[in-house]
């Protein structure tokens, strides 16, 4: 791997050509912290892609987009006077700093859940009025739901065991099938709602990240269903004329194919 040297040139290398495309390229010159909003969600759903693919060559690219968007918003931040690439490292370290009192104080813990209690407790003493402060409020209601599970769990508002929250699964969705035969869609919306938040819970407490678990799935899905596909190609037939018999011959024929 390179050295401190070499690593630190490199991010210097970068800076200037942020600074060279700021200063001639109408692109670049053109972007404001808003316009690049969406593009760094893109660029970050990129990078999720390539890890859940575990293509390390597809993270170093998408890392290197991710860092150009941090060096471009720091840039955008330093023509306001507001902040530069500095100021930003140096808030990251001195947060890390102080929500790390095991390592650069004298406390001691003793597993990685004493870590995350102390973490939510330094916040709070940060000024944060909830812990739920730190949950993005654009965040998709899926993630949205494990991280204020996450959350709550640090200062202690959690089932003891793993039983309890299967026992709270199956109490929901009773609720959800009473309202479904009742037929009140908003009730029948709301118990859904806490159907899968209950399930998020439950996969937390199996060390399962629910939307890696959601993801793996819907590439299996669409794995198959594009075997499926092919297969009608192959015979010159539109799925649309073939019966659901005959798609489900070439669905169990994919899922019966070696995995990749």
């Amino acid at each position: 791997m390179n050295s401190r040297q070499i690593q630190l040139q490199a991010f210097g290398r970068l800076l200037d050509i942020m600074d060279d495309l700021r200063e001639k390229c109408p692109w670049d010159m053109k972007q404001t912290m808003q316009s690049l909003r969406h593009l760094t969600i893109e660029e970050t759903y990129e990078l999720g892609d390539a890890i859940l693919d575990n293509d390390m060559i597809e993270i170093k690219k998408e890392l290197g987009d991710v860092l150009l968007h941090l060096v471009f918003y720091s840039k955008i931040g330093s023509e306001t006077n507001d902040f530069d690439i500095a100021d930003v490292c140096n808030e990251i370290c001195e947060k890390l700093i102080y929500r790390h009192p095991h390592i650069y104080s004298d406390v001691v813990v003793k597993d990685e859940e004493e870590v995350i209690q102390n973490w939510e407790k330094l916040k709070l003493k940060e000024g944060k009025k909830s812990v739920l402060e730190g949950v993005p409020k654009s965040l998709p209601a899926l993630v949205k739901a494990s991280r204020i599970q996450d959350k709550v769990k640090g200062v202690g508002f959690d089932w003891e065991e793993s039983h309890q929250v299967w026992d709270k699964v199956q109490e929901e969705l009773a609720e959800l099938q009473v309202e479904v035969e009742a037929g009140d869609q908003d009730k029948i919306e709301a118990e859904f709602g806490d159907v899968l938040f209950s399930m998020i819970n439950y996969a937390r407490f199996l060390k399962v990240n629910p939307e890696d678990a959601l993801e793996r799935t819907n590439k299996k899905f669409i794995s198959r269903f594009q075997y499926l596909e092919s297969k009608a190609s192959e015979l010159g037939k539109p799925l649309m004329d073939m019966t659901l018999a005959e798609m489900d011959v070439f669905w169990e024929e994919a899922k019966r194919l070696p995995k990749k």
